[in-house]
């Protein structure tokens, strides 16, 4: 049974970093990445990374976020720096299974950028 673990998260002040983890058991896993779900919105994607270690991000986040794999041990890590109140949500770590393609998902974790 696959399983998605997430760690990080927590409360910090608007300028303030915090560090997301994700490690996803079982087979290999092509892409890996966060979503993040803010009160009466949509779950939107955050940063995703490919098997190659290609990255991608939303505008929103671009220069603040920072994605990493370690893919040996299908382990990934958002370092988010700079945080803003919009920054705000539930986040999400997804993993892709290979050839069968089917998306995992985390429990959630819950960022709170406050003053």
């Amino acid at each position: 049974q696959v399983q998605i673990e997430e760690s990080g998260g927590g409360s910090v002040q608007p300028g303030g970093s915090l560090r997301l983890s994700c490690t996803a058991s079982g087979s290999a896993y092509t892409a890996m990445g966060w979503y993040r779900q803010a009160p009466g919105e949509q779950r939107v994607l955050v940063a995703s990374i490919g098997a190659d270690l290609k990255t991608n991000y939303a505008d929103s986040v671009k220069g603040r976020f920072t994605i990493s794999r370690d893919g040996a041990v299908n382990k990934a890590a958002l370092q988010m720096n700079n945080l803003k109140p919009e920054d705000t949500a539930v986040y999400f770590c997804y993993a892709d299974r290979i050839i069968t393609t089917v998306r995992y998902w985390g429990q959630g974790t819950q960022v709170t950028v406050s003053s």
